[in-house]
C-alpha cells in the first residue's frame, strides 16, 4: 500500500489530529480500509504530528529577504512565502510546531526554487496555473456535534496514589479538552485522570468543579518540556455540562471557535450544488428482502430525467426494474469486481402499439456466445442504448447527514433514518450511448452467423406497475407544487410553427413534454396548446388555444418545459389539470413532492450516492482575464482518474491536467463552449483517448488525443494496441455545461455560523462559489470504447493463446 494512494484521506484526517475523540473519528473515516492500511495511516499521522525541534533557517537558501519568526523560544528565519506556509501549517496543527509543519514549509520552499531554476518564473505562472486543479472533497464531511473553543485556563490534575500536577487547557468543549502538562507527570495513561478547572471553580460553584472531573486520556504528544493530552470527559453531572455549554456560548465571541470542519463541509456542499442540477446519471437505491435484491427508490435531478423516460412503455409504466432484475442484481453485487455484470445493452421493439424491451449484460452475452449478434443487430435500432451500472455498498456506521452544526441533532427524523437503514447498496445508472459509435457496433455482424430469433431469450418480462419510488433533488429554483407522471398528446402552435408532442409530467401550472421532431420556438412569444385526447373529459371547457410560455428547452429542442401564461382571467388549462390531478391523485405517479416530509429522505439519498461518485466532477472558475479549470471534486476512495492526474502533480490534493488541457484545448473544448451555453441547456460531451505509460523514476506520461485527431478506425485500433503495449489505454467522456447561480440558500446556516466567527472566510467562500461559471465531469468509458472495435476486442484472447 502506498500512502500516496490515500493522500486525500490523510489531508482530511490532519485537521482532526488534535481532537479529543480523534480515535473514534479515525475509526469511522477508515472503516473501509484494511488493518494494514489503517496501521500505516496511523503511523504516518503520528509521525507528522510529533513535535519538531528543527529550526528552519532560509537566510542562505532564499533569494528573498528573511525575517525572524519566534515560536515557543524557537527562532526561525523565513522569507515571505515560507512564512505564509508556516502560518497555514501551524493553524492546521493547532498552533503546535510539528514535523508536518517543518516538512510542509521545506517542501513548499523547494518547489518554489525548482520553478525558478527551470525558468517557470512569475511571468510563466499565468500560463501554467490553468493546468493545475485543486481537489475539494465531496460527499464525505466530518461533523462535530459541539463547539470547541481555544480557551486557556489553569488546571490541576491528579490520579489515585500520585502527586497533583498543575497545567493549562489548550482548548475546551463540553465533552472533551486538550491540556498541557509538564513532561514528567508520571500519570498512568491507561487510566482516567481527574481535572480541576481552577479558574472556573473560583468563579462558579459546582461540586464537580471543586472535586474535579474525570477524563479518559485519548492520546498524548510530547516535546522536550511538555506533554499534550487529548481528553474525553467520562464524569460530571448534567449541571456541569450545561455550565460548560453556557460558558462556551458566552465566551465564543471573545475566544476563537474552531470552524474548520464547518468550512470544509460548506465548501464541499457549495460545489455539490453547482454539480447536482447537471447530474447526468440516475442514482438507484437497493433493498434486500429475504436475500432478494430489489430497487425501491430513484433520485431525479434536472438533467437525468431522460434516463428514466427511456424505460417508459406505451402505458407509461417504467420497465427499468425489468432490466435490473433481482437475478442480475444478485450477479452484479455478488461479484463486485467482475465488470462484465455492470455493462448493459438495450433496445426496444414496437409492434401493434406496444413497446417491448430487450436487454443483456456483457457477461450474459459472453456465456450465451451471442455478443456479436446482439451488438450488431441492436445497434441498427434507433432505440439502441449502452448502460454502465456503478455500485457501492452503503456504510451504515457513517452519519446519514452531510452537515451537522454544533448543537444540531445528529440524525434525521426516526422515519427517515429507518428508511435509510433499509438500503444495502447505491447504484448509478450511467448512459454510455454514443450515436457516432452505433456504426462501429454494427461491424460485429461479420463475427456472427447466428439467427436474430436467438435474441428472444433477452426479451424483458413486462412490468405491470411502477415498483420504484421517485424522489427529486431539491434546488432553490424548484417548483412550488408537485409534479405527476402523465402522458397525453399535445398540439402546439406559435405563429407559422406547429408541433405535436407528448407530456412526460404535469402539474396544474406547468408541464414537460417531448416533441415528435425538434422545433425552435421563440421564447418571448406565447405558445398555444391543445389537448385533443383530454377534450372529451373536459365537457364544455375548451382545451385548445391555451397560452403557455416556454421556460427552457433541452435535448436539441426536443424536450421543452412550459408554464401557464396567467392573465387576469382564469386559465382553462390550469383549472382542468388541477381538477384532473385532484380526482386522480391516487392513480398518478408522483415525480416530485411539494411537501417537506420527503425532503429529508431525498437529502439522505443524495448524501449516500455522493460518497461514492464513479466520475470526477470539475468546475470552471472565472478569472480576471479568462477562466480556468480550477477544481476537481474528489472522494476519499481510490479513483483511477484522480490517481492518473495526481501522479504528475507536486502537492497533495493537486492535480496536473496539462495532458488534457494543453495545446489550446482548455479554451477550445471547455471555456468557449461553456460560455456559449446556458445553465438550462444541460450537459454535452466529447471523448478523448489516453495513452498512459510509465517513465523512469516512477513518473507517468499521459498522451491525450480526441479520436478524430487520431484518424480512422484502423488508426484508433493501432493507438489502443500501442497504448496497451507501452502501459495502458484509457478513454474518457468529458461532460461540460454552464453552471447557474450558487445555491447559497442550501448552505445558509453554515455560512451564518462561519460568518459569526470568521467573516472573512465566509465572504471568501461566497466569492469563490460566485466565480464558478462551468461544471462537468470526467467519466471512465474504457471498457465500452474497446467494444466498438471487434478485432481489437479479441486481441487479448489471441495474445493469451500465443503465450500459452
Amino acid at each position: 500500500m502506498s500512502l500516496d494512494e490515500h493522500s486525500a484521506l490523510i489531508e482530511q484526517l490532519k485537521p482532526l489530529l488534535m481532537e479529543p475523540d480523534f480515535q473514534e473519528l479515525f475509526q469511522q473515516l477508515t472503516a473501509d480500509e484494511s488493518n494494514s492500511t489503517r496501521f500505516l495511516l496511523k503511523m504516518e499521522l503520528n509521525r507528522i504530528s510529533s513535535p519538531c525541534s528543527r529550526i528552519i533557517d532560509l537566510r542562505d537558501k532564499s533569494e528573498l529577504p528573511c525575517e525572524e519568526v519566534i515560536h515557543n523560544n524557537q527562532h526561525h528565519y523565513l522569507d515571505s512565502p515560507a512564512k505564509e506556509s508556516f502560518m497555514q501549517s501551524m493553524a492546521l496543527y493547532r498552533d503546535q510546531y510539528t514535523l508536518g509543519v517543518y516538512e510542509q514549509v521545506i517542501e513548499a520552499h523547494k518547489q518554489r526554487k525548482l520553478k525558478l531554476r527551470s525558468g517557470e518564473n512569475s511571468q510563466d505562472n499565468g500560463q501554467l496555473t490553468p493546468f493545475i486543479a485543486k481537489g475539494v472533497v465531496l460527499g464525505n464531511y466530518f461533523n462535530r456535534c459541539e463547539e470547541r473553543m481555544n480557551y486557556s485556563i489553569r488546571i490541576s490534575t491528579l490520579q489515585s496514589g500520585r502527586a497533583e500536577i498543575p497545567g493549562i487547557t489548550v482548548d475546551l468543549s463540553v465533552g472533551g479538552a486538550r491540556i498541557r502538562l509538564p513532561l514528567a507527570h508520571n500519570f498512568d495513561l491507561d487510566k482516567p485522570i481527574r481535572v480541576k478547572l481552577l479558574e472556573l471553580s473560583e468563579e462558579y460553584y459546582y461540586e464537580d468543579l471543586q472535586k474535579g472531573v474525570d477524563y479518559e486520556i485519548v492520546d498524548t504528544q510530547t516535546s522536550s518540556e511538555y506533554c499534550w493530552m487529548r481528553l474525553k470527559r467520562v464524569g460530571g453531572t448534567e449541571e456541569l455540562a450545561k455550565m460548560l455549554s453556557n460558558l462556551i456560548k458566552g465566551y465564543k465571541y471573545r475566544y476563537k471557535v474552531d470552524i474548520n470542519d464547518v468550512l470544509v463541509a460548506a465548501t464541499g456542499l457549495g460545489f455539490e450544488r453547482h454539480y447536482l442540477p447537471h447530474l447526468p446519471h440516475l442514482p438507484l437505491f437497493v433493498e434486500s428482502d429475504e436475500g432478494q435484491y430489489k430497487i425501491t427508490h430513484k433520485l431525479l435531478s434536472r438533467d437525468n430525467q431522460q434516463l428514466q423516460y427511456f424505460f417508459r412503455d406505451e402505458r407509461d409504466i417504467s420497465q427499468l426494474s425489468g432490466m435490473l432484475s433481482s437475478r442480475r442484481l444478485h450477479a452484479l453485487l455478488g461479484e463486485p469486481d467482475n465488470k462484465d455484470h455492470s455493462l448493459f445493452f438495450c433496445f426496444t421493439f414496437q409492434t401493434q402499439g406496444c413497446v417491448f424491451f430487450y436487454s443483456a449484460t456483457l457477461a450474459e452475452l459472453k456465456s450465451k456466445k451471442l455478443l456479436a449478434l446482439f451488438l450488431s443487430f441492436g445497434a441498427t435500432k434507433a432505440s439502441w442504448k449502452v448502460f454502465k451500472l456503478a455500485h457501492h455498498k452503503i456504510d451504515h456506521s457513517q452519519c446519514y447527514k452531510a452537515s451537522i452544526l454544533p448543537g444540531d441533532d445528529s440524525g434525521y427524523s426516526s422515519l427517515t433514518e429507518a428508511q435509510l437503514k433499509r438500503f444495502t447498496h447505491v447504484l448509478q445508472l450511467i448512459d454510455l450511448t454514443a450515436e457516432h459509435a452505433q456504426v462501429d457496433y454494427q461491424t460485429w455482424g461479420g463475427k456472427s452467423d447466428k439467427k436474430v430469433n436467438e435474441l428472444k431469450i433477452f426479451g424483458q418480462q413486462k412490468v405491470t406497475a411502477n415498483p420504484i419510488k421517485l424522489l427529486s433533488l431539491q434546488f432553490s429554483e424548484r417548483r412550488n407544487e408537485a409534479r405527476f407522471a402523465f402522458k397525453t398528446q399535445v398540439n402546439i402552435n406559435q405563429g407559422k410553427l406547429t408541433a405535436t408532442g407528448f407530456t412526460h409530467d404535469i402539474s396544474s401550472k406547468g408541464l414537460q413534454l417531448t416533441l415528435e421532431s425538434p422545433v425552435q420556438f421563440n421564447k418571448t412569444a406565447p405558445l398555444l396548446l391543445s389537448f385533443p385526447k383530454l377534450q372529451p373529459l373536459a365537457g364544455k371547457t375548451k382545451l385548445n388555444h391555451l397560452a403557455y410560455r416556454l421556460i427552457r428547452t433541452r435535448k436539441n429542442n426536443v424536450t421543452i418545459h412550459l408554464a401557464a401564461a396567467m392573465g387576469h382571467s382564469p386559465h382553462a388549462g390550469v383549472e382542468f389539470l388541477n381538477k384532473l390531478i385532484i380526482h386522480n391523485e391516487e392513480k398518478l405517479e408522483k415525480v416530485t413532492e411539494a411537501h417537506s416530509e420527503t425532503k429529508e429522505l431525498a437529502d439522505g439519498l443524495k448524501n449516500l450516492f455522493m460518497r461514492h461518485l464513479d466520475s470526477v466532477p470539475f468546475f470552471i472558475e472565472k478569472t480576471a482575464k479568462s477562466a480556468q479549470l480550477s477544481t476537481l471534486g474528489i472522494g476519499t476512495h481510490k479513483n483511477v482518474i484522480m490517481d492518473l492526474f495526481a501522479a504528475s502533480a507536486s502537492e497533495h490534493l493537486e492535480y496536473n491536467l496539462e495532458s488534457l488541457l494543453k495545446d489550446g484545448r482548455l479554451k477550445r473544448e471547455f471555456i468557449d463552449p461553456i460560455r456559449a451555453m446556458k445553465p438550462q441547456n444541460g450537459l454535452e460531451y466529447f471523448e478523448v483517448y489516453l495513452q498512459v505509460s510509465r517513465q523512469s523514476q516512477g513518473q507517468v506520461r499521459v498522451k491525450c488525443l480526441p479520436p478524430t485527431e487520431i484518424g480512422d478506425n484502423n488508426a484508433r485500433q493501432h493507438f489502443i494496441n500501442q497504448s496497451n503495449n507501452l502501459g495502458r489505454f484509457m478513454a474518457l467522456r468529458v461532460y461540460r455545461g454552464a453552471s447557474g447561480k450558487p445555491d447559497l440558500g442550501y448552505i445558509r446556516r453554515e455560512l451564518e455560523y462561519i460568518n459569526a466567527h470568521a467573516p472573512h472566510k465566509s465572504k471568501k467562500l461566497e466569492e469563490l462559489l460566485w466565480r464558478i461559471i462551468g461544471v462537468g465531469e470526467l467519466l471512465d468509458i474504457t471498457e465500452e470504447v474497446q467494444l466498438r472495435y471487434p478485432d481489437l476486442y479479441e486481441y487479448p484472447e489471441q495474445q493469451l493463446e500465443v503465450s500459452a
